[in-house]
């Protein structure tokens, strides 16, 4: 959908902003650099229709840095960062391209971008034989070598990157998310995309999620999951079944209509400070997603709510004289 379209669709349906995608005419991370009015015509775009741009994603293009790129790449990478395809060559364009991205949303004047980082280990996860524990510490190594460059022109161009916790990539829930940050020797660069969705239905800690790293939250999507109450003929890791297919144990669904506590979500980001978009991710399988994304942003603003000023019962203390 082109990005005029969508402005025009998303300010009808309430929303305040976008969280644009490196993708189509959403955002051209090349043009961005060599353009020097394309940052200033998407904002321009965009208040036309009363939006602003809260972040930049390029989850598909920080996926091909750490994964050991193979032709599922090719699907979603550009044809520039795909090239002839050789793995080790792909991955190196794909670090120099989320520099350039990082450069790229400083010129939008954006100080956050969003996206997946890929993972040399997700493959072994629940692997026989037997995985090395080394094996996984290499990971965690080759990750933290790769990305820190990154990071690096991340943090001299102003802009943190929020890693999306989501399956497939070094850290997918909060025991790999603490390990990931290790790994990076908590680079100040780095933080989290929190999304609930991608805990609730493994069982992880969605809502500890939020304590555990308060101050590396830099981004929130909110979006719904469901899970089964019975046993289901295909379990957590899906069978292979297409999402919406009737056997699976869980699914994403639109806003409000699965299993995540969005009022303990709004309640633990308020308590610990957090300022950012609830930028609204929508899935689900089963309805329209133009109904979905009008039905979603209702229900955001629905469960959304200022942190209190002070106790309620504050009134009551006396001042001392």
């Amino acid at each position: 959908m082109p990005l005029a379209t969508l402005a025009d669709k998303a300010a009808s349906w309430g929303y305040d902003g976008l969280e644009l995608a490196a993708a189509g005419d959403h955002f051209n991370v090349q043009r961005a650099l060599e353009d020097g009015d394309y940052a200033q015509r998407h904002h321009d775009l965009l208040a036309e229709h009363g939006l602003r741009v809260w972040a930049i994603s390029n989850h598909l293009v920080g996926q091909a840095v750490s994964d050991p790129v193979d032709e599922r790449h090719a699907r979603i990478l550009p044809d520039r960062i795909w090239g002839d395809g050789d793995p080790e060559a792909v991955s190196e364009r794909a670090a120099e391209e989320m520099k350039r991205t990082a450069r790229a949303a400083s010129a939008l004047d954006i100080g956050v971008v969003t996206g997946f980082t890929g993972s040399p280990i997700w493959h072994l996860l629940y692997s026989f034989p037997p995985v090395d524990p080394a094996t996984i510490d290499e990971g965690f190594a080759q990750f933290a070598e790769q990305w820190t460059p990154i990071l690096d022109v991340f943090e001299e161009e102003g802009v943190k990157f929020a890693l999306e916790v989501h399956p497939t990539e070094i850290a997918f829930d909060v025991a790999t998310a603490e390990r990931a940050l290790d790994a990076v020797d908590h680079h100040p660069a780095f933080g989290f995309n929190y999304d609930p969705s991608h805990f609730g239905y493994q069982g992880a800690d969605y809502l500890g999620f939020i304590d555990t790293f308060a101050d590396r939250i830099f981004h929130v999507h909110m979006k719904d999951v469901w899970w089964a109450d019975e046993r289901r003929p295909a379990g957590v890791f899906g069978g292979h079944l297409p999402f919406g297919h009737e056997d699976r144990y869980w699914d994403f669904r639109s806003i409000g209509r699965g299993k995540i506590d969005f009022e303990a979500v709004v309640r633990g980001l308020n308590r610990v400070g957090y300022h950012g978009p609830l930028s609204i991710e929508w899935e689900d399988s089963g309805m329209h997603r133009e109904h979905g994304a009008e039905e979603a942003c209702e229900r955001v603003r629905g469960y959304d709510f200022p942190p209190a000023e002070g106790a309620f019962d504050a009134a009551f203390e006396e001042e001392e004289a």
